[in-house]
């Protein structure tokens, strides 16, 4: 099992906004459609789609540090 630092968790965070940066800069008009699209959806879709976006970053995770 790999040790995980604060370090680490910047790093993560870091990488999320720069390839959410990237998506932003790429395709402003399709992210403002999702935004709007996003903002009418019923809590039970967000929730469901948060788990599963929440299961497959713990899988992936797991996967490649050996948690």
């Amino acid at each position: 099992m790999g040790s995980f630092s604060f370090g680490d968790f910047i790093t993560a965070l870091g990488l999320a906004f720069a390839i959410e940066g990237l998506i932003f800069l790429a395709f402003p008009e399709p992210v403002r459609r999702m935004m709007v699209s996003v903002a009418t959806s019923p809590n039970a879709q967000l929730r469901i789609a948060g788990f599963i976006s929440a299961v497959i970053g713990i899988a992936i995770i797991w996967f490649v540090r050996g948690i």
